[in-house]
């Protein structure tokens, strides 16, 4: 993947300061779109890869209510924030609302484009850890009920011949179980069933 197939978000009613970003960004290689206002920025569904770029005194929705919202509606796109009027209390509350970066006005070409690359980054490996959660969870939707029990008591640390006890067979029946969940599920090992049971229910959480 590179920077020029994930997009960046700028966000600012200032519409000299708008093209001002498209064009240092557009020199750096990323494909940037422009929005006049946080509430056009949501009405366009952003969607990963990509990030935001926001000022954060703004009409209407200002920056830290843009973070907040877009974390609210489950899009996890990392967010930047810029101001002209930084002071110690707004940069934390912007950092415990999620912002991954806060950078102060006037900023250096080079600290904008650091930041940008870096939550372009990180917007990549949360696309890639939210798909990996969604084939975890079509795999494990695809067991039979008993297989399903086996592999949850598996995931809790029962062996076998407990698990066997449990459910009122043989333990070489629950072996055979085993090995059709992990050839279903694509695991090499108990460590491999954990971590994929963990992230669906990371996933069942973040869509609660």
């Amino acid at each position: 993947m590179t920077t020029a197939e994930i997009v960046v978000h700028v966000v600012d009613d200032d519409e000299a300061v708008r093209d001002s970003l498209r064009v240092l960004l557009d020199a750096a290689g990323f494909a940037v779109r422009t929005h006049a206002s946080a509430e056009a920025l949501l009405a366009s569904g952003p969607t990963l890869p990509g990030c935001v770029l926001t000022d954060v005194r703004m009409p209407g929705i200002d920056g830290l209510e843009l973070l907040r919202r877009l974390h609210a509606a489950a899009i996890p796109m990392p967010v930047v924030l810029m101001t002209g009027h930084a002071d110690v209390p707004t940069a934390i509350r912007a950092m415990k609302a999620g912002a991954l970066d806060f950078l102060e006005k006037p900023f250096s070409d080079d600290a904008l484009v650091g930041a940008v690359r870096a939550a372009l980054n990180e917007g990549r490996r949360t696309a890639e850890a939210g798909a990996r959660r969604e084939q975890a969870s079509a795999r494990i939707a695809g067991l039979t009920p008993r297989e399903r029990e086996v592999f949850d008591l598996l995931v809790e640390g029962l062996p076998t011949k407990a698990i066997a006890r449990a459910l009122g067979t043989s333990p070489r029946t629950i072996e055979v179980h085993r090995a059709r969940v992990m050839g279903k599920l694509e695991a090499r090992s108990l460590p491999e069933l954990v971590r994929l049971a963990l992230a669906v229910q990371v996933e069942a959480r973040s869509g609660e």
